[in-house]
């Protein structure tokens, strides 16, 4: 469209605005399907993200819980587990929709969906049990690149 001097079209401006609401959509969705295995597989207590957890939540079981209660508030969206290299901080985020509330230069470790379609055909309106089974899905393998510039 711009080769063909389109850019003042509604049509530009639409794909324009779209184009992170799509991005997002396809990259958090492969983050969350890359975060599960069957019958998960368990963080290792010597990596810099499991050390890094029990410095930001005091312990992993606290950052499970917080975990699971971003994931179990209302509404539809994505938990995000991030890490900020800029604060040297894990956070659990809620993001409403794939292309708002990101945290800007933080990096994704572990995404939720909770959105309805992940969950309702299997577990109806019982979000938690949901949340339960995504939790003990969980690939904690650790690619070394990433838990390096974790501090």
């Amino acid at each position: 469209m711009a080769k063909e001097g389109k850019t003042q079209s509604p049509e530009y401006a639409e794909l324009k605005r779209r184009f992170g609401w799509e991005w997002n959509g396809m990259r958090l969705h492969e983050y969350y399907f890359g975060n599960m295995i069957k019958g998960g597989k368990g963080i290792d207590k010597n990596t810099n993200l499991y050390k890094k957890i029990l410095a930001d939540f005091g312990s992993y079981e606290n950052w499970e819980k917080d975990f699971k209660a971003t994931g179990a508030m209302r509404g539809i969206g994505w938990v995000i587990l991030y890490y900020d290299g800029n604060e040297g901080r894990l956070f659990n985020t809620w993001i409403n929709e794939h292309d708002g509330g990101n945290l800007c230069g933080a990096k994704p470790i572990l995404v939720m969906d909770v959105f309805e379609h992940a969950y309702m055909i299997d577990y109806g309106l019982k979000k938690a049990d949901y949340i339960e089974a995504f939790v003990k899905a969980i690939d904690w393998t650790i690619d070394p690149k990433m838990d390096s510039w974790i501090e």
